[in-house]
C-alpha cells in the first residue's frame, strides 16, 4: 500500500508523515517513509529549477517508492509524483512527454492527502520562502487533481490539530487486521 502527502512546500508535510509514520508504528504496521526527494537533488531547485533537476527528482522519486514497496507493507510518501511535476510545470509549461507516465504511477498511490496552504514558507536551508511561489505551485496542484479527476483526502486548514486523526480514520480500513473467517478457531489450544 502506498500513501502520499501533497501539497506546496512549507505547509507541514514533513510534519504530519513523522507523526502518521510513528503512530502506525505504535499498531505495529510495517510502514517505511520516501522523504522528499528535492532536498538530495544535485541540480537546482525552487524558482531555479528546470526540466533537467525536476526529471532527476521525478525519476528518484518513483525509484525510492519502488524501493520501499519492495520491503514495506506501507509507503509514506512525503510528497507525490504530482507535486513535484507541478514545479516543472511551473518551470517549464506543459510536459507532454511526461503524461502517460504520469499517469500510470497516479494509479499506484492507494491514497493522497492534500495538506492545504495555510501559512507562509520557513526558511530551513533548502526551502524557498517566496509567498508568490508557494502560492504559485499550491494552485497548479489543485488544478492538476481538478484536470485529472484525481480522488484525495483534503485536509482543513483550520482542523491542523486533528490532521493525524483525519488521515489515520482514512487509513484504518486498510491497514486493520482482516477479523478471522472462524474466530472460535483461534481459541483453541
Amino acid at each position: 500500500m502506498k500513501v502520499a502527502l501533497i501539497g506546496t512546500h512549507g505547509v507541514g508535510k514533513t510534519t504530519l508523515c513523522y507523526e502518521l509514520a510513528a503512530r502506525l508504528k505504535r499498531r505495529d504496521v510495517d510502514v517505511e517513509l520516501v522523504r522528499e526527494v528535492a532536498r538530495h537533488c544535485p541540480l537546482p531547485i525552487n524558482r531555479e529549477t528546470n526540466e533537467q533537476a525536476q526529471s532527476w527528482i521525478l525519476h528518484t522519486q518513483m525509484a525510492w517508492e519502488l524501493e520501499a514497496q519492495a520491503h514495506h507493507f506501507l509507503v509514506l510518501c512525503d510528497r507525490s509524483v504530482l507535486d513535484n511535476y507541478c514545479y516543472l510545470l511551473y518551470a517549464e509549461g506543459p510536459q507532454p512527454h511526461w503524461e502517460p507516465l504520469l499517469s500510470r504511477w497516479l494509479a499506484t498511490y492507494d491514497l493522497l492527502v492534500k495538506v492545504p496552504l495555510w501559512t507562509r514558507p520557513h526558511w530551513d536551508g533548502v526551502r524557498d520562502t517566496d509567498e508568490a511561489f508557494q502560492r504559485a505551485i499550491d494552485e497548479l496542484l489543485d488544478r492538476e487533481i481538478a484536470r485529472r479527476g484525481l480522488s484525495v483526502l483534503r485536509l482543513e486548514k483550520d482542523q491542523r490539530a486533528r490532521w493525524g486523526d483525519v488521515v489515520m480514520e482514512a487509513l484504518e480500513p486498510m491497514v486493520a487486521p482482516i477479523p478471522p473467517l472462524f474466530p472460535e478457531e483461534e481459541k483453541l489450544p
